[in-house]
């Protein structure tokens, strides 16, 4: 039986949060409530998934150009992303006894960016 794999597309051109720049608080929540209800809206018609089973989370960011990064630095926009998941109902909490990763990787060049959540269900 082939794995079932969900894949939640935020939108692209989003202000992503990264751990190199240090943003205000006002500006950080405000940042982290889009991410949360962008992944919440594009969640909406995924199952719930089993609570008993782990996922694992392949996050994947596309940057606007070429240039070398390390994707592990978007992780705070990944975590408001998979709160999202949560607020959606897809996952019933994102502990490590349910979530395994998110795995970070850097993706193909998107204009604007994007970040792109691979959900794997995994067998109990």
């Amino acid at each position: 039986m082939p794995e079932t794999t969900y894949t939640v597309e935020l939108p692209p051109g989003m202000e992503l949060l990264n751990s190199n720049h240090r943003e205000h608080h006002y500006r950080r929540a405000r940042i982290v409530k889009a991410l949360r209800t962008a992944a919440k809206e594009a969640a909406a018609g995924l199952p719930a998934l089993d609570a008993l089973a782990p996922v694992r989370i392949i996050a994947v960011v596309h940057p606007h150009d070429r240039r070398r990064r390390d994707p592990a630095n978007w992780y705070p926009s990944v975590k408001a992303a998979v709160d999202g998941l949560v607020d959606a109902g897809v996952l019933q909490d994102d502990d490590h006894t349910r979530v395994i990763g998110p795995d970070m990787r850097l993706g193909d060049v998107v204009q604007g960016s994007q970040l792109v959540l691979h959900i794997h269900p995994l067998a109990e």
